[in-house]
């Protein structure tokens, strides 16, 4: 059997799986985004961050993530992914790596999950992205 996301289960023969392109990228990624983001949305609810918008801390979440952006997308196409293949990759792994802080804050000892934290490691990773894609 051969897993096809947008249809039923079904017997697909080797001539027919030649026929059907390969399922792509977004598709696959959206399911596990499905069940991410309610999890996401969970982790914040019971311990939220009292912080303001700007602030040293906002700083750091902005640079941190568009540096990791900026590694990750060079380390990618180092490895011979495709130019908007490895900016993805390197703009998936900041925003990995920012929502893991908030999930590591909203802990019991931590300092909560803040949802501006992560809207500035989006930014960040958004702005890693625009200048790797620029410099290239």
């Amino acid at each position: 059997m051969r897993f096809l996301p947008w249809r039923v289960y079904r017997l697909v023969t080797p001539s027919e799986a030649r026929r059907h392109p390969r399922v792509p990228t977004y598709r696959r990624l959206c399911l596990p985004l499905l069940w991410l983001l309610p999890l996401l949305w969970c982790a914040g609810c019971s311990h939220l961050a009292q912080d303001s918008w700007t602030g040293r801390d906002k700083a750091q979440h902005f640079v941190g993530s568009a540096l990791l952006a900026v590694a990750g997308s060079a380390i990618a196409e180092h490895q011979s992914a495709s130019p908007v293949r490895s900016r993805n990759i390197g703009f998936g792994l900041a925003i990995t790596f920012g929502a893991l802080k908030e999930a590591w804050d909203s802990r019991p000892n931590g300092t909560g999950w803040s949802w501006k934290d992560f809207t500035w490691d989006v930014a960040g990773a958004a702005a890693g992205y625009s200048l790797y894609a620029l410099s290239n």
